[in-house]
């Protein structure tokens, strides 16, 4: 006897639609709606030295190449299924339903902002990168789907963590399958550290992959 199962659509899978977010944007959730997510995975970015790079090559072209830093981010974080949430200055906060899509998007950065630095003949543009994975709230804020909660407090705090062109992934996100066979195809190796994050009493272990 084959046993069917009724395909279904979490929460999770479609506030992490892009098209959907683009089409609904606040009109999600009523203001005074609060939705509990089990487990997301967030991905903050964060463009070192860009103060430096306005003053190094002026507004006009330091605009430029932030907006085409910015192309190849969403790219990337479309090629990957994620979503993006909001820019804040010159860094991306993007979901994404699993930890493997967030680390694929955050490999392809790297590999994109690395080849949009030789084009240039110059590393102008350098991004920092961290990920975390957990329960979260999905709030309507400012007309926008937004998110709330440690979960998000720690991934914007392990990109802090970064240094320019790496990538930090904490242990939640390192102990899924999907993501070591990702790391171990590309024979990448990820470095264990113990940090302290601003705001949290216990040390958490990061891993840098290089």
């Amino acid at each position: 006897m084959v046993s069917h199962h009724r395909r279904y659509l979490t929460a999770s899978r479609l506030l992490t639609n892009q098209a959907f977010r683009d089409i609904y944007r606040g009109d999600t959730l009523d203001v005074d709606q609060r939705l509990k997510l089990t487990s997301l995975s967030f991905l903050f970015t964060d463009l070192k030295g860009s103060t430096e790079l306005y003053e190094r090559v002026g507004d006009l072209q330091a605009f430029d190449l932030v907006r085409a830093h910015f192309g190849v981010l969403t790219e990337a974080v479309n090629a990957a299924h994620g979503a993006v949430v909001k820019t804040i200055g010159d860094a991306v906060m993007a979901t994404f339903t699993s930890p493997e899509r967030a680390v694929a998007a955050a490999l392809q950065m790297r590999t994109a902002m690395r080849r949009l630095n030789e084009e240039r003949g110059r590393e102008d543009l350098l991004v920092k990168i961290g990920i975390h994975e957990g329960s979260c709230l999905a709030v309507s804020l400012n007309d926008r789907l937004d998110y709330f909660g440690q979960t998000v407090n720690i991934a914007a705090r392990v990109q802090a963590l970064a240094n320019s062109q790496s990538i930090c992934v904490t242990e939640p996100v390192l102990r899924q399958d999907a993501v070591l066979r990702l790391l171990n195809a590309k024979q990448l190796v990820p470095q264990a550290q113990q940090q302290s994050l601003r705001g949290l009493s216990d040390c958490m272990t990061v891993y840098e992959i290089p």
